[in-house]
């Protein structure tokens, strides 16, 4: 995600100014990512709260220092804001025009960290089911119109989100009831890129994440 000279990558947890890295704590980074996320919507200190800290009680002076550290980063303070709004007694807003980055390709001699090749298929499997993921966003839910479509009281009807963009996969969880799960770790605001073989739960369903190529290697395409 893009806006003005500053990219946002969820993936590898990277926020960068005209390609110059930018340090921001953990939850700081979270807060920006969730902002940004949910753009236009005002989120209010108590949803923010519940995200950043869940099951956890903070004042609403630990937001205001992630927000106050946030500005610090993208040159903007409270009386000059910029890309962050402050509702007063309510929360915050991210204003700024954002722009998803298009597809790129690694290059063979710097891939990018973690990334995967944009010639592989992902998919869901569970016991005699295999859910194929499109480019873009695959909603993941109770609603039968989710990509993935899971029919359990456990799951939320909008559960979660895996997004398949520049040749990787990241799993957000959409504030589901239950959580989503990789392996024994709930996620948190911030999406995870997948690797093959992750084994992912989301209320009580639970799926394997796989990544297969897409078209067979000469190797296998000659093979008898």
């Amino acid at each position: 995600m893009q806006f003005g000279e500053f990219i946002v990558d969820a993936g590898t947890r990277q926020l960068t100014r005209a390609g110059l890295p930018l340090h921001l704590s953990p939850k700081a980074f979270d807060l920006l990512v969730i902002l940004v996320r949910e753009r236009p919507k005002a989120m209010s200190k108590e949803d923010l709260h519940a995200v950043l800290w869940p099951k956890t009680f903070v004042s609403d002076a630990s937001l205001a220092m992630l927000v106050a550290e946030l500005r610090a980063a993208l040159g903007e303070s409270a009386k000059q804001p910029g890309a962050l709004r402050t509702l007063h007694r309510h929360g915050y807003a991210f204003q700024a025009t954002a722009l998803e980055l298009p597809l790129v390709n690694a290059t063979a001699d710097a891939p990018a960290a973690g990334a995967m090749d944009e010639t592989m298929a992902y998919w869901l499997v569970s016991a005699g089911r295999q859910i194929a993921l499109a480019p873009g966003d695959n909603i993941v839910g109770r609603d039968p119109k989710a990509r993935a479509w899971l029919d359990s009281p456990s799951v939320s009807r909008r559960h979660a989100r895996i997004r398949v963009e520049a040749g990787r996969a990241i799993l957000e969880d959409l504030d589901s009831k239950n959580g989503t799960f990789v392996g024994e770790k709930r996620l948190e605001a911030v999406g995870q890129l997948l690797d093959d073989g992750d084994e992912l739960k989301f209320g009580s369903v639970g799926v394997t994440f796989r990544a297969w190529a897409a078209e067979p290697t000469r190797t296998e395409g000659d093979a008898s």
